[in-house]
């Protein structure tokens, strides 16, 4: 049995500490915040409820793995599942709206096809073949097995099949971006190319930089699906912290690490802000890079040819809006209202004039759940925008998106009992990242610049977890890094994933 360390209760953290827990390890979380979950927080008032971080869970095949692997109560018998059904209402510049169906490929297309037009339900359904093909020859390097030394190979070649366009005279071109995919696969369709682009903004990525094969973003969600939580996914939260506990992990709150001690050439253990020290055969680090590398000052834990750590990602503006009145039979439980100038919006994410766009997209979410609400007459709906790392907000920014929203929430300002905004500098309270920066899922090509550093470092006995390392960010990213850094400790090196 080894003494374990694990720093910080986010997610991946904490499915670590399940896993390794239940391998006949002894294992304690030392939190430096009061609570449990990293990024999933909650913020209650009046009766109402609402998630301060991701809002839907994809791929909830990833917990549900975490629950049978570690007890026997499987995931549906400690939080409530359902299938969100339309997935999503598109609502775009020119008006236009579609609801597109919850894992049914074939029901985007008609939905697709009826909205836009005949042709563009096959456009798109061309377009997710060739991202099929991508996520067949990247899932399992990039989220089900250990990042190799070898990791170059998924920097260089890029997995995703674009058709070649031929052109008179010039050479023949292939989408490389998203962008190029929009502009060269999907007919230039500014809807089309919209509903593309807003799989990237989303996880904070700029789409006219982003590798093609970032198109397993969309074929994840519309064929795996995508759920809610009854309670919001804080309750998965909870749920998982409750699994750690069944399993005798030790948690202690209020407690920062500032130094993890090295003896001998290994991780030995960690120091606390009060002085004590807790001696360790494995830490398990699930901070963000710049925390990590300040709790150890002069060793560099990155190996020459290793993948660079991930910064300069952009953060999440989460306004919180508390109605009376009941949600509407029939409402969606998310709409995503586009841009009406795309190009204000990228130039003010990735440019040189950062600042929240004069129109960003924004996703709305309204959820069925009466656990979120003090009863049925009224209603708690969450605005998130994409918006730079380290973007001080001001009133008139949360007020353009509350007036954004009202496109879609007619009423809303006769319904508004009260509002609060959770910010990048919220995010980095919670969280530790710089600026409140995001991290978003790793993805091939790009050279490289789209992976996260692996899980193993150059310190033995110290490994990193959660959405800054292997396979990067989003809810079920950090629980698959949990299953993969209790491999490393449990088989050794020679773990390859599981099979």
């Amino acid at each position: 049995m080894a003494r374990i360390v694990v720093i910080g209760a986010g997610m991946g953290a904490m499915t670590a500490a399940a896993r390794l827990a239940v391998a006949g390890h002894r294992v304690v979380v030392y939190e430096r915040g009061r609570t449990y979950g990293g990024a999933l927080g909650r913020v209650e008032r009046d009766g109402f409820a609402f998630d301060t971080g991701p809002g839907l869970l994809p791929l909830p095949a990833v917990y549900r793995d975490v629950f049978v692997k570690t007890g026997k109560e499987p995931l549906e018998k400690c939080v409530e599942l359902s299938q969100v059904e339309p997935a999503v209402r598109h609502v775009f510049a020119d008006g236009t709206t579609t609801d597109l169906p919850n894992a049914s490929r074939a029901g985007v297309g008609e939905a697709l096809d009826a909205a836009l037009g005949d042709g563009a339900g096959a456009r798109w359904a061309a377009f997710m073949n060739r991202a099929r093909e991508t996520w067949d020859r990247t899932r399992r390097p990039l989220l089900e097995e250990p990042l190799y030394p070898n990791w170059e190979v998924l920097g260089s070649r890029e997995p995703y099949p674009a058709v070649p366009h031929k052109r008179l005279l010039r050479r023949e071109r292939r989408a490389a971006t998203l962008s190029e995919i929009g502009e060269l696969e999907l007919g230039g369709d500014a809807r089309l190319v919209a509903l593309l682009e807003q799989f990237a903004l989303a996880h904070g990525l700029d789409p006219r930089t982003t590798p093609a094969s970032a198109a397993v973003l969309p074929y994840l969600e519309q064929t795996f699906g995508t759920w809610s939580v009854r309670g919001g996914l804080r309750a998965l939260a909870e749920a998982v912290y409750k699994r750690c506990l069944a399993r005798r992990v030790e948690f202690v709150f209020d407690a920062a690490v500032v130094r993890i001690v090295e003896k001998d050439g290994r991780a030995a253990g960690v120091e606390l802000a009060d002085g004590t020290t807790a001696e360790a055969d494995f830490v398990v680090a699930g901070v963000a890079p710049a925390a990590l590398a300040g709790m150890l000052p002069g060793v560099n834990i990155r190996s020459e040819g290793d993948v660079p750590a991930r910064s300069g990602m952009p953060s999440r503006l989460t306004v919180l809006l508390a109605l009376s009145g009941a949600r509407p039979e029939g409402t969606p439980h998310r709409t995503v209202l586009h841009s009406a100038d795309r190009q204000d919006e990228l130039d003010r994410l990735f440019g040189e004039r950062p600042g929240l766009p004069a129109s960003p997209t924004v996703t709305v979410l309204r959820p069925d759940d009466p656990d979120l609400t003090p009863d049925g007459a009224h209603e708690a709906v969450t605005l998130t925008v994409t918006v730079p790392a380290h973007l001080e907000v001001s009133p008139a920014d949360v007020e353009r998106v509350i007036s954004r929203a009202e496109a879609v929430l007619p009423g809303l300002r006769e319904r508004l009992l009260w509002h609060r905004a959770h910010t990048p500098a919220d995010i980095a309270e919670a969280t530790g990242a710089d600026g409140g920066s995001v991290p978003a899922p790793a993805l091939a090509a790009a050279d490289g610049a789209l992976l996260h550093p692996a899980n193993s470092t150059r310190l033995p006995g110290l490994f990193a977890v959660g959405g800054w390392s292997h396979p990067g960010g989003g809810l079920p990213h950090a629980g698959m890094s949990g299953a993969l850094v209790a491999g490393l400790i449990v088989e050794g090196p020679e773990f390859r994933g599981s099979q």
